[in-house]
């Protein structure tokens, strides 16, 4: 569908976007994620002919979007794109999702039904002759969604969708991006800092560090094997460092770091040094010397407990077992289980689920 080569976009000098190579394929949802300011609406600006890179090219079907204005125009109309902030006109519902028809001369009968069509697939049917300014913020976007969907992109591009919206309205704009994705076969490329957002909606992501496209993959890949110490952090993972491979059969490895064993599945030989990383909801905790904490989980380390932070539903603690452990468990388990801080626990992480890279460092 859409492959990107040899990408880069400089301002004033400056190179925002680095040398990326993607391939964006036909009916799926492939989102963009990355701190604020690393480049992630830069990209979909790019995608959408809205702005020329400075080198590379972008080749929608296998053809070049290179061209004159008038060729680039004619592969823009075959996109459409929602911006964080939608802007509407001071006119009617429908005026507002009518207008990029008007701009393609659709005739008026023709007009009316697939503006129908469009507002009552984002559920505002009853919206039609209401002052499109007088809506409330998540309400415009859906509104905003309406008026590209009604043009039949093949492609639309969707930079933080939900950025500015209660938890309500984000959720019925999640479901919208699905239902269009999924009734009408749209590729669909959007932006978002909300890691889990993206989790729940892609088929694939790409990461975005300063200016440049450092991993891709499903978010089992992204969020449980992270390419590097940078993009673990991103997404959540404190990186355990000091880890050697002291012996490895058959991709069955032990790593030992400081006075502390790790069991662990990698194909690096002994001898190497290592960084592994471990989700902290992938980590079981029982208060030392109950029942509960014999299992038959390969790493099993005691430590204290030294902090405890409200996530949501959930606490995420600090365990000091000679090196750090992060642990997120629900707030019923933390009070069933009576742990607080300078609570000794035993933290048992199963040899699967520790992902290990070369320290390179």
């Amino acid at each position: 569908m859409i492959r990107i080569e040899n990408l880069t976009k400089k301002f004033s000098g400056s190179e925002t976007i680095k040398t990326t190579d993607l391939e964006i394929r036909a009916g799926e949802i492939f989102t963009f994620i990355g701190p604020s300011g690393s480049g992630k609406t830069t990209l979909l600006r790019l995608i959408d002919l809205l702005d020329r890179p400075t080198t590379g090219t972008i080749r929608f079907d296998g053809q070049d979007t290179g061209g004159n204005e008038d060729e680039r125009l004619a592969f823009r109309r075959r996109m459409a794109m929602v911006f964080q902030k939608p802007a509407v006109l001071n006119t009617s519902v429908a005026e507002n999702v009518s207008f990029g028809l008007k701009f393609r001369g659709v005739p008026d009968e023709e007009m009316q039904k697939r503006v129908s069509a469009a507002l009552g697939l984002v559920g505002l049917a009853d919206f039609a002759s209401r002052r499109a300014v007088t809506l409330s913020g998540g309400e415009m976007q859906r509104v905003a969604l309406a008026r590209a969907i009604v043009t039949e992109p093949e492609v639309l591009l969707l930079d933080e969708p939900t950025a500015n919206l209660d938890p309500v309205s984000s959720d019925l704009i999640e479901n919208l991006i699905r239902r269009i994705n999924r009734t009408f076969k749209t590729t669909i490329i959007m932006s978002t800092h909300d890691m889990l957002q993206g989790q729940r909606l892609a088929d694939r992501i790409g990461v975005v560090m300063n200016g440049r496209l450092v991993q891709v993959g499903t978010a089992e890949e992204i969020f449980y094997q992270p390419a590097g110490r940078e993009i673990a952090h991103f997404v959540g993972i404190d990186a355990i460092t000091g880890g050697v491979v002291t012996e490895n059969t058959g991709g069955h490895a032990l790593i030992r770091v400081k006075d502390l064993c790790f069991e662990a599945l990698t194909k690096l030989p002994a001898g190497q040094q290592v960084i592994m990383y471990i989700r902290p909801e992938e980590v079981t905790v029982s208060p030392a010397g109950s029942l509960s904490a014999r299992t038959s989980v390969r790493n099993q380390l005691t430590g204290r407990i030294t902090k405890m932070v409200p996530s949501g539903p959930f606490i995420r603690m600090n365990i000091d077992c000679g090196i750090p452990i992060t642990a997120l468990i629900t707030r019923r388990s933390c009070t069933e289980l009576g742990l607080g801080a300078g609570t000794m626990v035993v933290a048992g992480v199963k040899a699967t689920a520790v992902h290990v890279l070369p320290n390179e460092g």
